[in-house]
């Protein structure tokens, strides 16, 4: 072993015999300098009895000292991350050392003068706190100075002055890591302001931020409000919108309860904080007891929409969970996802399409699934009109076909997906989707099964949303594409579509067609330039904005029912269900005869005959 080796391995018991060496001398000192101070600072005043008696103490003193020491713990703490604990832990060894002296002294006939405990009390604490605070000390000050040096560092606020912004500001002044320099605390509490959180001051509230924001220039913006109602973090996000800095958030209240505060948990701030509403929340608990027990079969089952589904399915003890999906790689992530969260669930993994009529009743007649999530599908709605008969075969026969094997094996419930674009579509895929709800509810005329689908809007985060494709292009550096400024839609998150879905299922009684309240619809154009500045940036300054006309069968907004259709009530205010639209089955029959050998034989006529079958779909070319 090399030297260097050998005294790295050595030195925690290096520095302890130090520490030792150490307060053997504090303790020594703080005996004979209690006495000297006792006596006016003059040798000659001294009692020279009391001199002796600390001569011949000071063994046993020294012993039981630095027992207790041990004992307190001060020979195993980190210094360099001291803390109140640390300081609490010296004041009570010594306090300890000083009761056990008096006691120790009177019983050997050693009396001392008063004064002289307390002024040993006193220089023990100092001398001990001193001695295992200063390596914090210099480290604090090294810090400063080095930060003072980093032209990279970021000039930060912390937005909340309470327990979670505390916590916050201690890792950032503990860590050598960051480079973060917090320049100031707000917090609404008139209580608080002027006053001081670990040494940082709180400087008003939130009508300050702004005003801070350019005084201090600040960088960073870091809202540390766990425990505030979601609305009132909200307002503060659009406040802070305001002032072009980089926001990041800290999650709700259940971190706070686990006592997960901490840097590692703050976020980047989303879209979804600034929708414009609370998250929707259902009790699935109260509502998924007809999911226990049952086989469930998802179809599409590793899409943004079918992972989801299987997620919260999975929480709830199905007998059996079949994941069915034709892209490999989405299956597999679902997969393992599954397998890590729940061991005990029953889990199949299938892959296959919706257009191989073997393949599907394979599946149905092996497994014998009670309830069907039918999640496959073409989404993606410009390739969709470059593929139109594509999306025929994928979306309307796909689905009939897993409809008719449903039928056939006996499901309980069918519950489709569809999509606002099935209502008066401008493209091929939304009237495709509508022809699926038509199968569903010409397929819950003739059968057992109860048949249903759900309608929704868009679903930010998903595989093709748009979210994602304006993050992509704001880290490029722009510009942010959006087709036209009056472009609206509705939105909501993956988990609060596929909770209503659920409970949609719960309420199937067959045949309807199941729309979801998508609150108010959003601009487009809020999201990209409120995604820009989020993100830090000025829109049109840092990062363009670029208009690109609307694509072939996109419209300025979506409408979640036909006029036609009307509304119904359900138990859950968030869930409407439309009155279904009566057509004649037999001559939709012989169109989807047609339209099948017309989707085959890859037809440029695909869009006339859809025409035929959905008289609401408007071709635009």
């Amino acid at each position: 072993m090399n030297l260097e080796k050998f005294v790295e391995k050595n030195a925690p018991r290096n520095r302890i015999a130090l520490l030792v060496i150490v307060d053997i001398f504090l303790i020594t000192l703080s005996g004979f300098l209690s006495l000297y101070i006792r006596y006016d600072f003059r040798f000659s005043n001294m009692d020279m009895r009391y001199v002796d008696y600390e001569i011949w103490y000071l063994p046993v003193n020294l012993a039981v000292t630095l027992l207790l020491f041990v004992l307190f713990k001060l020979y195993r703490s980190v210094w360099r991350f001291a803390s109140s604990t640390e300081l609490l832990n010296v004041i009570g060894a010594c306090s300890a050392s000083i009761v056990l002296q008096i006691v120790g002294m009177s019983i050997l006939n050693m009396r001392m003068p008063v004064s002289y405990y307390l002024m040993k009390y006193v220089l023990l604490i100092v001398g001990v706190g001193m001695v295992r605070f200063a390596y914090r000390i210099l480290r604090m000050l090294q810090e400063k100075r080095l930060f003072g040096e980093r032209d990279t560092m970021k000039n930060t606020m912390i937005i909340g002055g309470g327990e979670a912004g505390a916590m916050i500001i201690k890792e950032f002044q503990n860590s050598q890591y960051l480079n973060q320099r917090i320049c100031c605390v707000i917090d609404d509490n008139a209580a608080k302001q002027g006053k001081y959180l670990r040494g940082i001051k709180i400087m008003g509230g939130r009508e300050d931020i702004c005003r801070l924001a350019q005084e201090l220039k600040i960088d960073e913006i870091i809202v540390a409000m766990p425990s505030a109602p979601q609305s009132e973090v909200r307002d503060i996000l659009n406040i802070c919108k305001e002032t072009d800095c980089e926001l990041k958030v800290l999650p709700g209240l259940y971190q706070m309860i686990k006592g997960e505060v901490s840097i590692s948990k703050l976020r980047k701030v989303e879209i979804e904080d600034l929708l414009g509403r609370e998250p929707i929340r259902v009790q699935l608990d109260e509502i998924m007891g007809y999911v226990a027990g049952k086989v469930v079969l998802v179809t599409g089952g590793g899409g943004s929409i079918g992972s989801e589904l299987c997620r919260q399915v999975a929480a709830h003890e199905p007998k059996q969970l079949i994941i069915f999906d034709i892209y490999e790689n989405n299956a597999y992530d679902i997969q393992q996802e599954l397998k890590d969260r729940f061991p005990e669930l029953n889990l199949v993994v299938l892959i296959g399409s919706v257009r191989n009529t073997h393949r599907i009743n394979g599946i149905f007649e092996k497994y014998r699934p009670d309830i069907v999530y039918h999640a496959a599908a073409h989404k993606h709605v410009p390739l969709m009109e470059d593929s139109p008969n594509e999306a025929i075969k994928n979306n309307v026969f796909g689905t009939y076909k897993t409809a008719m094997a449903a039928d056939k094996y006996g499901v309980k419930r069918f519950v489709l997906i569809s999509t606002d674009k099935a209502v008066n579509p401008t493209n091929i895929m939304g009237a495709s989707k509508r022809i699926c709800e038509m199968i569903i509810q010409m397929m819950n005329q003739h059968s057992s099964t109860d048949f249903v689908a759900v309608r929704f809007g868009n679903v930010l985060g998903s595989n093709g949303s748009v979210i994602p494709l304006f993050k992509k292009q704001i880290e490029k550096g722009g510009p942010v594409t959006v087709t036209h400024p009056d472009i609206i839609r509705y939105f909501m998150t993956i988990p609060e579509a596929v909770s209503l879905v659920l409970q949609a299922g719960a309420l199937a009684k067959g045949g309807e067609i199941f729309v979801l309240d998508m609150g108010e619809p959003v601009k487009i154009l809020d999201l990209a330039t409120n995604l820009i500045r989020l993100s830090g940036y000025k829109p049109y300054e840092d990062i363009d904005i670029e208009f690109t006309g609307l694509r072939p069968g996109e419209k300025l907004y979506e409408e979640l029912l036909m006029s036609e259709e009307g509304l119904q009530e359900t138990p859950n205010k968030l869930i409407h269900i439309g009155k279904p639209i009566v057509f004649d089955e037999e001559k939709f029959r012989r169109q989807l005869a047609e339209l099948k050998e017309t989707a085959d034989h890859d037809s440029d006529a695909i869009k006339q005959l859809v025409q035929k079958i959905v008289p609401t779909y408007t071709i635009k070319e």
